[in-house]
């Protein structure tokens, strides 16, 4: 099917930093639904939006196929009455974090390492989020200028990794993360940093010049994780973005969710990761769906997603192949399947 692109607002409305494309965000299902000329579709749910908000932003949608209710990109985002069905097995907090928290805001699963819940803040809001029911309000490590997150680091010489996560740690403003990596930055057993983020993806313009130089002054080897689930997400906005991230020394790496509907099949994962290679990311994570609540509509059973993985491995040259895992709570590693 060929892919129609949403017609850009006029030059006049045009915005002019990363906040404003942020601020105009798509929020009613309904508009989302007209801008991509598609009438009021079965199953769309106004409570589950009432639950978890809708929120995509317009450049993300402009990369969705005019006409087409299966869309995959629109099938990650848009809410339907299937969340609302309890399912068996899928609770709201599906991958452990509450049993993990070592500091406010901290979570400490794996060894060496320590992830950081910086904002509950995304550009957009993923149905399939196992953070979706997560209490952002009491357990975001931002609060009080990082004191009480940084301080659980210093004291824990095992950790040399920090991971920065949400919600979407690019969400917060340039200074606001300055403030947590110069606190960092003296501390001695803290050797990397990674930063799991949507946003390059999704909103790329956030790839500005002073993100770029605040990653450029950071005294350590820095990973970028990307989160792309399928080959239309990528862009010249973000082919922009990725090489401009490169160019400050980050290595970037992209994980994926497999999504029934999404991108279950071989060709939607070959073209994922050779989608991604071209924009010079490597393939990290295949990850099997956390059973979150409100996401069982997305789930592939494990013995189609092995055979999907053993397909790829035949396609795919080695250095394209991410590794199938599921997070299991308690676990010191994700579990390969």
């Amino acid at each position: 099917m060929q892919t129609t692109m949403i017609p850009a607002a006029p030059a006049r409305l045009q915005p002019t930093g990363w906040q404003q494309h942020w601020r105009e965000a798509i929020r009613d299902p309904r508009e989302l639904l007209s801008l991509l000329g598609l009438q009021a579709l079965a199953g769309v749910s106004e409570a589950a939006a009432a639950q978890f908000p809708l929120r995509v932003p317009r450049g993300f949608a402009a990369r969705m196929r005019h006409g087409d209710p299966h869309d995959p990109l629109l099938r990650q985002v848009l809410p339907l009455d299937a969340e609302l069905r309890p399912a068996p097995g899928f609770s709201l907090d599906a991958v452990g974090d509450a049993a993990a928290r070592a500091g406010h805001g901290v979570l400490h699963k794996y060894a060496g390492r320590a992830l950081l819940v910086a904002t509950g803040s995304c550009a957009i809001h993923c149905r399939y989020c196992f953070r979706r029911h997560f209490p952002y309000a009491e357990e975001t490590a931002a609060a009080a200028g990082w004191r009480a997150a940084v301080a659980a680091i210093r004291a824990d010489h095992s950790l040399h990794e920090v991971i920065l996560s949400g919600g979407d740690p690019l969400s917060l403003a340039t200074p606001k993360l300055a403030e947590l990596t110069d606190a960092l930055a003296a501390i001695p057993h803290v050797r990397r940093l990674r930063i799991h983020t949507r946003l390059p993806v999704v909103l790329p313009e956030r790839v500005d010049d002073a993100l770029l130089a605040w990653l450029s002054a950071l005294p350590w080897p820095v990973v970028v994780v990307l989160h792309a689930n399928h080959a239309n997400e990528f862009g010249a906005g973000v082919d922009a973005a990725t090489a401009a991230l490169r160019a400050r020394g980050a290595t970037l790496l992209n994980q994926a969710v497999l999504l029934r509907g999404v991108n279950d099949s071989l060709e939607a994962q070959a073209a994922l990761h050779e989608r991604g290679f071209a924009a010079g990311v490597l393939p990290y994570y295949l990850h099997q769906l956390d059973r979150v609540a409100g996401a069982a509509h997305f789930e592939v059973p494990d013995d189609e997603a092995r055979a999907l993985h053993e397909a790829m491995r035949m396609r795919l040259p080695g250095y394209l192949l991410p590794r199938l895992v599921r997070e299991v709570a308690g676990d010191g590693s994700k579990r390969p399947l």
